[in-house]
């Protein structure tokens, strides 16, 4: 499913205008997002839960020369699903 299958799924059981969905969804998703990267979590209830997760330096290398590398730390989105979530995604 794309985004704008979604915004009709959407669309479909709200009763919304598909360009209502469509601003819905955009709110959800952007508000999802300004959260994380603001270092908050966000926890949807029987969903998941969004974080930004360091990640640590570490030593790698380089696949073309073989070289030894430093890879620097970073910050990665992450989410995890809820409880709920899997059990219905691994029913099915």
């Amino acid at each position: 499913m794309n985004r704008k299958e979604l915004v009709a799924a959407v669309a479909s059981k709200t009763g919304l205008s598909t360009q209502g969905a469509s601003e819905a969804v955009a709110v959800v998703f952007e508000t999802i997002v300004s959260e994380v990267a603001g270092g908050a979590e966000v926890t949807v209830p029987g969903f998941g839960t969004f974080e930004a997760r360091t990640r640590a330096a570490r030593a790698g290398r380089n696949p073309q020369t073989g070289e030894a590398i430093q890879i620097a730390a970073t910050i990665a989105p992450a989410f995890k699903a809820a409880t709920a979530f899997r059990r219905e995604v691994a029913a099915h």
